[in-house]
């Protein structure tokens, strides 16, 4: 894999990432992790009060590995992801946290700068291509602009360029489709789409918000072979967010659980699927469903998540949880380690 921040087959020093991170934090320390986000909370005020859609949120993501986020609707996975792009709007605020990429810290980078990043060392496939890709614009030309904005190509190599790309993430025809719109081309070729347009700047981090979402079966599996192929081909970092735990076991190496907000729990991969800590994981790990045994019911969590501006005191999971305790009521619990590389914020998982 290349190193983080630069080219294949360039000089480290030789671009744009490089030179940024030097000038604000200097040469990238040995070891750095793709992604470092570290006490990252969010809000959004409301007419009926201030939600915390992420609060004091850490995950680390290193070079050519995959993290699988995980939770319900409302967890706050997309606006965490929506913050290491810097895409906040306003009246949501970043009220703390540490975000950098290959050791750029990017909340200090002014808008200009963060503009340049994005597509060129950081990149987002949406839920929703129909939405996310401009319907008046060829797919072509879109893929194409990607490419003279941070690659700063003529527009004509630009669009040899996108032809390739479209190429290159399976979509037949591409000389025929690059002149097509988005509305012409299926969910699978809209999100072939969106692959190609977040791979055009080669970047170093790659957010995938459930890209598989809406697509059939066998769609699903030809895009994260994709995904997976060209992270092994660029040493790209992915944060990978489902609902699909079935999924998420299939490509993720770590996973973070989010509930209200928070970091419930996080783990390698095969040590959160086989020894789940967190009674929330627990409880999204027994409801899926298995081919080998009938069930007239599957089983699911009792009760629903909590009104975000009104949370429960103590642990937000305290009353849809079997094993909770006096000691739920009063305090949030930290996240604390559980076992090697696997932290759980559980009063129970803290008793010794």
């Amino acid at each position: 894999p290349r190193p983080c921040g630069s080219r294949s087959g360039e000089p480290k020093g030789n671009n744009l990432m490089s030179n940024l991170r030097e000038a604000v934090l200097g040469p990238l320390p040995p070891n750095a992790p793709t992604l470092d986000v570290r006490d990252l909370s969010v809000t959004f005020p409301t007419r009926r009060g201030r939600v915390r859609a992420v609060v004091h949120a850490s995950w680390r993501i290193a070079e050519g590995t995959t993290l699988g986020v995980v939770g319900e609707s409302g967890c706050g996975k997309s606006v965490a992801a929506l913050a290491v792009m810097g895409l906040i709007d306003p009246p949501g605020r970043i009220d703390s946290g540490h975000i950098a990429v290959c050791g750029t810290e990017l909340r200090r980078l002014s808008e200009a700068t963060m503009r340049r990043m994005r597509g060129k060392q950081v990149a987002m496939i949406f839920q929703e291509p129909m939405t996310a890709l401009n319907p008046v614009l060829s797919v072509g030309e879109q893929v194409a602009e990607v490419l003279i904005l941070h690659e700063s190509l003529p527009r004509a190599a630009a669009w040899r360029s996108a032809v390739d790309l479209l190429d290159q993430v399976g979509i037949p025809l591409p000389m025929k489709r690059a002149r097509e719109y988005p509305h012409h081309l299926s969910g699978g070729m809209r999100q072939r789409v969106m692959v190609a347009m977040a791979l055009a700047g080669q970047p170093s981090l790659l957010i995938a918000d459930e890209p598989t979402t809406a697509l059939d079966v066998t769609v699903q599996a030809q895009i994260l072979e994709l995904m997976l192929s060209l992270q092994e081909a660029h040493g790209m970092a992915i944060q990978f967010i489902s609902h699909d735990l079935g999924v998420v076991a299939e490509i993720a190496d770590e996973v973070l659980v989010m509930y209200a907000g928070r970091v419930v729990e996080r783990a390698p991969a095969n040590q959160l699927f086989s020894d789940p800590r967190h009674p929330y994981t627990q409880g999204l790990l027994e409801t899926r469903p298995s081919i080998g045994e009938r069930r007239e019911h599957l089983p699911a969590i009792p009760g629903s998540v909590p009104d975000p501006i009104s949370l429960p005191s103590g642990c937000a999971f305290r009353d849809r949880c079997p094993r909770a305790t006096g000691a739920c009521l009063d305090r949030v619990p930290r996240i604390v380690s559980v076992g090697e590389g696997h932290d759980a914020a559980c009063v129970v998982a803290e008793m010794p």
